[in-house]
């Protein structure tokens, strides 16, 4: 087989700081956008669709110009369009593992969904999937946010080096984004959006933040 070789390492290396400067934010939507791009492929494009089971950021590589590029499909499997899930033992990282595919083995492609939400996460506050330096109850990041979506302290998760002197619109798009991580997070797979949905409100996301803030009048 043969790789290309992407030369920028892993997300996961840029969100943690090692030995590489923090994403800009247009950079961590452009990632999230690719990556979401991908695994819609995967689901709706591919023949038969796939579905990765290991979404993470440290399988998402980044090349020379920040690009995103999905990797590691060791734990993925085929799909069957005639079948609502794929009956398997549940299998993935910790953190990132939906909780309804680890109840039931019941496979689907919101289980890659869940996983995304977690990456969505991860690129919004620069933490970990699952940090024990947290309080006990905030270990698992995803029950952290929804904590603090709860209290109505969403942007208290944000990354303070991506709120410093971040214009209104710049917050509103973070503000957009952990929304949509929460709606990939849903417990019920049903009320998950699929990952075409997820790559078409990221572009939408973009495009907010590429345009100039209006007046107030």
């Amino acid at each position: 087989m043969v790789y290309e070789y992407v030369p920028n390492g892993t997300l996961l290396d840029h969100l943690q700081g090692l030995n590489r400067k923090p994403l800009a934010w247009t950079a961590r939507l452009n990632v999230a956008h690719a990556t979401a791009e991908g695994l819609a492929y995967l689901h709706f494009s591919a023949v038969p669709p796939i579905y990765h089971r290991d979404v993470k950021s440290s399988n998402i590589l980044l090349d020379d110009k920040l690009n995103a590029k999905v990797s590691d499909f060791g734990l993925s499997r085929l799909a069957h369009t005639d079948l609502s899930h794929i009956s398997t033992c549940a299998q993935g990282t910790l953190g990132y593992l939906d909780p309804e595919y680890y109840r039931n083995y019941q496979l689907t492609d919101k289980s890659d969904v869940y996983s995304f939400g977690v990456v969505l996460l991860e690129l919004l506050t620069s933490q970990k999937a699952i940090d024990f330096n947290r309080p006990e109850d905030d270990v698992n990041l995803a029950v952290y946010v929804q904590r603090l979506v709860e209290e109505d302290k969403i942007m208290d998760a944000v990354d303070p080096i991506l709120k410093q002197g971040a214009s209104t619109l710049e917050l509103d798009t973070m503000k957009a984004l952990g929304f949509l991580a929460m709606g990939c997070l849903e417990q019920r797979r049903q009320d998950r959006p699929s990952m075409k949905e997820v790559a078409e409100e990221i572009e939408y996301i973009i495009s907010i933040a590429k345009s100039k803030s209006i007046p107030e009048e």
